[in-house]
């Protein structure tokens, strides 16, 4: 086994692995990996192919992000996410990144629990499968934001989030401008929201709001807004109002996933104000 750093043309190797995973991932979200984190992204080669993958990316040198753990099924109890996670943290370690976070799946907390992972929170995927009438219209709302509205965004997530992710939010926006939602009342910045197009679903999150009433609206306006039949959120376990509101709106509970960190845990951002994260692997 050959373990190396991963480059743009592994792409299409690590869409095989997520595919074979049932993960909604595009080439998109592996490039934004890579142009954000070229030398932080990583694959184990066995018998002249790709058989596993990890990912990082750093916010600001505050915190780092793992994500897009795969490997192989065929290739599976050979060590091979062990190798790749402990040369991830190695990667982080030597860049002197204090804290380390994941989203983790029931089965893979143990094996982050050993490597010194500890929990923050848990999080509940929920999804939306749906009948999309033949000639529904659509984004009705004018797509994308002005530039300054975004911008203002930005701000207000990296104190929600913890860091600055504005390159990625950027991302978002500039590949679903039409699901990019804010709402303003008074001057004042109450909620917004972006949405990723998955290659079977549409992803809400993050989803921010500051009560029931703002979150409900923007929930509603991206049940409007996409056009796909199958729709993803994964909300914050401690919301009080998105379970309600995301039952209403007729989805339903899928899994579980524990937000955990390495480290120290200085920057936890604003949880509480949190619908929806972006995903686990972004965070």
């Amino acid at each position: 086994m050959r373990l190396r750093t991963m480059l743009k043309t592994d792409i299409a190797a690590g869409i095989r692995l997520k595919e074979i995973a049932g993960w909604n991932q595009t080439a998109e979200d592996w490039t934004r990996f890579l142009e954000t984190s070229p030398e932080g992204c990583f694959v184990v080669e066995a018998d002249g192919a790709v058989r596993g993958t990890a990912a990082t990316i750093t916010y600001e040198d505050r915190f780092a992000w793992v994500g897009m753990v795969l490997v192989d099924p065929e290739y599976r109890s050979k060590g091979i996410g062990t190798r790749l996670l402990e040369k991830a943290i190695a990667y982080l370690d030597e860049r002197k990144i204090r804290s380390i976070k994941l989203d983790a799946t029931p089965q893979g907390k143990p094996l982050y629990e050993k490597l010194g992972f500890v929990s923050e929170y848990e999080i509940e995927r929920w999804t939306l499968q749906r009948k999309i009438a033949e000639g529904r219209s659509t984004a009705s709302r004018p797509a994308g934001l002005p530039a300054e509205l975004l911008e203002s965004i930005c701000k207000t997530d990296a104190l929600c989030f913890g860091a600055d992710r504005s390159a990625l939010l950027r991302s978002l926006n500039r590949n679903a401008p039409e699901m990019t939602i804010g709402i303003w009342s008074a001057g004042r910045l109450d909620g917004y929201a972006f949405a990723r197009k998955g290659s079977f679903a549409d992803h809400l999150g993050p989803w921010i709001a500051r009560d029931f009433a703002t979150a409900a609206q923007m929930l509603e306006t991206f049940l409007g807004d996409s056009p796909r039949e199958t729709l993803i959120v994964d909300r914050m376990k401690g919301n009080p109002f998105t379970g309600e509101l995301l039952q209403a709106g007729g989805f339903t509970y899928s899994r579980l996933l524990t937000r955990m960190y390495r480290g120290t845990n200085d920057f936890p951002g604003r949880p509480e104000t949190i619908c929806a994260i972006m995903g686990p692997e972004f965070g």
